[in-house]
């Protein structure tokens, strides 16, 4: 379900007029790839006390599972439902909720500790911490403060100091980390270095190809999603860091696989399991396709994971030339032939994962992970 401004509604371009008013009439409207090729959608408002229209509610399908009227008989008595639960929970009168008082606790802990308690390195490892669960472009300096709770001057005290000493730089207004970080964890958390230092290649990449992108490292017979960056969509794929997906279906699994030798390759069932009805279940014919992969320096999966969905993908080397990771964009199946959309993307995808391995080389980091 996806909640939207009428605005945004499934009524639009030519005969809006027209659609507006049957809407009304019949209380649903649809669209049928009127926003985007090979979307449909069934909507229904959702009205506040007086009955006004205050936002909608949606179901959004590939048209490769659903025509609008198979969808609307589908899924329109469960949006009535759901319509009424919301009406009724907007009805109910909640009290404005209080704001949660900011606290600098490492005053709590120094009283508890005295002595043995530094509070200045307490105070500069939570602007660390803030800084590194940022998914933005960094932050301001009030941001960091508001984030761990110090007031601004002590704020930019610590972020002067990370400067100093090499863990942090301004850009604009904005603080963001260095790669010195990664001297402050271990090997294991190298995968985090890897992201930090992609997500700006991906950034550009998105900007090119106006297309989601993701950089995942294999983990056993699986591939594990470390960054990505989500183009603007009406509907799209809700992957996060963190996710897995079986790489002999994946585009960037058989990149992957492709970066080891066949005796490094995990063990995969005698018959591998169908995702789709174009799902490759024949471990035989996924070697062959691994090895292709691995001579042509990418991978492209039609419709193997999910159902109108397409995947291209290449490798990322790190500094001693090994495949360390494998980065890839994802479009709709509908839009243009595989040959399509691997003469749109390929180049660009080239470039990116070409960024990522120079930096990698030059941090002279050799793993994933």
């Amino acid at each position: 379900f996806a909640v939207a401004p009428p605005a945004a509604g499934a009524p639009g371009g030519d005969g809006f007029e027209e659609r507006a008013a049957r809407a009304g009439a019949d209380g649903w409207a649809g669209d049928d790839q009127l926003i985007e090729p090979g979307l449909v959608a069934v909507a229904v408002p959702v009205r506040d006390v007086a009955g006004r229209t205050v936002c909608a509610v949606s179901v959004v399908s590939h048209t490769s599972r659903h025509t609008l009227e198979s969808l609307r008989e589908r899924v329109l008595p469960r949006l009535r439902s759901v319509r009424g639960e919301l009406e009724a929970a907007l009805a109910v009168p909640r009290p404005a909720p209080e704001a949660a008082p900011v606290r600098d606790t490492s005053l709590e802990a120094k009283r508890e500790l005295g002595p043995g308690f530094l509070q200045s390195l307490a105070r500069g490892l939570a602007v660390l911490g803030s800084l590194g669960a940022d998914r933005g472009d960094g932050m301001a300096l009030t941001a960091v403060a508001e984030a761990t709770g110090l007031a601004r001057a002590t704020a930019r005290r610590s972020l002067l100091t990370l400067e100093r000493l090499g863990y942090v730089a301004p850009h604009g207004r904005r603080w963001r980390l260095l790669p010195r970080v990664l001297e402050l964890g271990c090997a294991r958390l190298s995968g985090l270095g890897l992201a930090e230092i992609a997500r700006p290649h991906l950034v550009a990449l998105v900007r090119r190809v106006r297309e989601s992108a993701s950089l995942a490292v294999l983990d056993g017979s699986d591939i594990r999603y470390v960054a990505r960056v989500p183009t603007v969509r009406i509907m799209s794929v809700d992957i996060t860091v963190g996710t897995r997906f079986p790489a002999y279906a994946t585009s960037m699994g058989r990149v992957l696989l492709a970066g080891l030798a066949p005796g490094e390759r995990p063990a995969l069932p005698e018959v591998l399991p169908a995702l789709t009805r174009r799902t490759v279940t024949s471990p035989f014919a996924l070697d062959r396709i691994v090895e292709r992969a691995a001579a042509d320096g990418f991978a492209l999966v039609d419709e193997e994971l999910e159902e109108g969905l397409r995947s291209l993908a290449v490798p990322v080397r790190g500094a001693d030339g090994r495949v360390v990771a494998a980065v890839n964009v994802a479009r709709h199946a509908g839009d243009g032939t595989p040959d399509e959309t691997r003469q749109a993307l390929l180049p660009a995808l080239r470039e990116a994962a070409e960024g990522i391995g120079a930096d990698l080389r030059a941090l002279g980091v050799t793993r994933s992970r």
